[in-house]
């Protein structure tokens, strides 16, 4: 498709292209032509003195605030952790971040992990990886030691409504653990 230089269309087409092409560059040339003044701030220099006297109040007076609860609030943060999950060394952790917060932070990841950990060392002593609030809140009796009648506590766990397969289960379980302990303490000399 060829056009002809006859065709009206074609000289009104490069006609409206053209003239505010040549107006934009006229104007940049005559822009960039023309001396600026320098200024180093679109401000007046009152309003930079006010503005200025504002960000130091904020830096001198909210700052370090924010940045002291923000501190506190990370280094609870375990203690929080704990009480969640119900652990039972949860008075232990909070001392230990109190501590991290007087050492500047150090202690802390202990804390932390701390309050992620199983206490199997605590449930072999004292029978229970829960709280006293744990049993509180499920209506359980709280064991008061790993001499509690394992037996007593499957009771009332079948008198609160826990399903059969889940009790047949714990009894399975605690069947096999008696007669281990039986052969340990028979191997033992001990009757």
């Amino acid at each position: 498709m060829t056009l002809t230089p006859h065709t009206p269309g074609a000289a009104t087409r490069a006609h409206r292209w053209m003239r505010p092409a040549a107006v934009g560059l006229f104007t940049l040339a005559w822009s960039l032509g023309r001396p600026w003044s320098a200024d180093a701030s679109l401000l007046s220099p009152a309003a930079e003195d006010a503005m200025a006297d504002f960000i130091t109040w904020v830096v001198i007076l909210v700052v370090p605030v924010v940045l002291i609860v923000l501190f506190w609030m990370v280094h609870v943060l375990p203690e929080k952790i704990a009480h969640k999950r119900h652990h039972p060394q949860l008075e232990a952790i909070k001392t230990l971040c109190l501590l991290s917060l007087v050492f500047g932070g150090l202690l802390w990841p202990i804390a932390w992990l701390w309050a992620y950990t199983k206490p199997v060392g605590y449930k072999l002593a004292y029978g229970t990886d829960k709280s006293a609030d744990y049993f509180k809140e499920h209506g359980l009796p709280e064991p008061d030691s790993a001499t509690v009648d394992i037996r007593e506590r499957v009771a009332l766990l079948e008198a609160s409504g826990v399903p059969a397969s889940e009790l047949d289960a714990i009894r399975t379980d605690l069947a096999l653990i008696e007669a281990r302990l039986a052969k340990s303490t028979v191997r033992d000399g001990v009757s």
